[in-house]
């Protein structure tokens, strides 16, 4: 097919089973609008069809996670150029174009056209293997402490309808043993009959710390309560399938804990970040996960906004130096920094003392926080910058 373009752009609405490719040309006229199927065939064909029309192709997706992975590996491999159109900017820019529908097309054609007028959109390249590894490790983490929340709630919301004093008596997200009791006794009746005495051997031989204290607080709990509920036994079951599901999962947790430690040791920054208080593997791991080598962001400043730690401006008229907190950040990298930031602030050091300074001045609690995690921006930055170690003094210049 001869060349009818000297450049298009083609935008793509990215989903799990198929995407929708729509093309315009420097005019923002469509050039094609097509349905693909999330085949490497049908994405190569769509390659040699855009690049059929014009003498250079530029494309824009608008998810980079994995429904768009096929599709972002065969464009990079065969030396594209892909730019990342936010869906937060493809949902309100919908609103400038003609018509009230929702639909692929009309997506694909907003994405295609606002990468043919803007040149600020962030370039998509292919991310290290260690980072894409991370990646992996770490969502499937997030996965399974949502999981494990469920898990909690479903059984912490049986255990009330069968003993509510049970219920009460332990934290059964932070405790292994009174899951551990749930597995066998579950109703006040069973844990009446078996005492303190003997249920306290029983947990030893699990292996459960603390076992007497268990043990009396679960006998106790179930002498407050004398009478069987409704559908106790049937729910009794469920507890006790639930508590070891929930066993079993964390057990998945610490051998993916462990793997995460393992993958993010093996990088070469590992030991620079962990250096820094408050960042340990976990967080580490997740921090390079999302940021990668550094090397999308030109400063501090830049990675403080993408973490949602900058303020911006809202001036108008004669209000001025109004700044509040941003709308568009990326929340888990902020997360990051604020859980780093409150475990270096209950240490002594300079990340307490700085703390403690912003509280002296009237800041609340989380303004604090806030203000001593974009601190710590500058300082992690300056650290993978220089492939320096933390120390609590700061570095003394030399001289040129």
């Amino acid at each position: 097919m001869s060349t009818s373009h000297a450049r298009i752009w083609v935008g793509i609405d990215a989903g799990k089973g198929h995407h929708w490719a729509v093309a315009v040309d420097a005019d923002g006229a469509a050039v094609f609008s097509t349905k693909v199927i999330n085949d490497e065939a049908q994405i190569l064909t769509l390659i040699d069809t855009a690049r059929g029309r014009a003498d250079e192709v530029r494309w824009a997706v608008d998810i980079s996670g994995r429904a768009s992975t096929l599709l972002l590996a065969l464009l990079l491999a065969h030396g594209q150029q892909v730019v990342y159109v936010p869906g937060r900017t493809v949902n309100r820019m919908s609103g400038a174009y003609r018509g009230e529908a929702k639909t692929d097309a009309k997506d694909a054609l907003v994405i295609a056209d606002q990468a043919r007028m803007r040149r600020d959109f962030a370039p998509l390249d292919t991310p290290p293997e260690l980072v894409t590894t991370l990646r992996v490790l770490t969502n499937y983490r997030t996965d399974l402490i949502a999981d494990r929340v469920k898990l909690i709630n479903r059984l912490r919301d049986l255990l009330v309808g069968i003993c509510p004093a049970l219920e009460r008596a332990f934290d059964y997200s932070s405790a292994k043993g009174p899951v551990v009791l749930l597995t066998e006794y579950q109703t006040p009746a069973a844990l009446r009959r078996i005492g303190v005495k003997r249920l306290t051997t029983w947990l030893e031989r699990r292996k459960v710390r603390g076992a007497d204290a268990v043990a009396a607080k679960a006998v106790e709990a179930a002498q407050s309560q004398q009478i069987a509920l409704p559908g106790e036994k049937r729910a009794a079951k469920l507890v006790g399938d639930l508590a070891h599901q929930l066993l079993a999962l964390d057990e998945r947790i610490k051998d993916n804990d462990r793997e995460i430690r393992e993958t993010f040791r093996s990088d070469e920054r590992a030991e620079i970040i962990e250096s820094m208080p408050g960042m340990g593997p976990i967080l580490g791991a997740e921090f390079v996960a999302i940021v990668g080598d550094l090397s999308g962001y030109k400063d501090a400043g830049r990675l403080a906004s993408h973490a949602g730690l900058a303020p911006v401006a809202r001036d108008s008229g004669r209000r001025t130096n109004n700044y509040h907190r941003p709308q568009r950040y990326h929340r888990r990298l902020r997360h990051i920094f604020y859980l780093a930031a409150q475990t270096a602030m209950m240490r002594p050091g300079p990340s307490r003392d700085y703390y403690l300074k912003k509280r002296a001045e009237g800041l609340l609690h989380t303004q604090a926080l806030l203000s001593l995690a974009r601190r710590r921006v500058d300082v992690l930055w300056a650290m993978l910058r220089d492939k320096r170690l933390f120390t609590s003094a700061p570095p003394v210049t030399q001289a040129a």
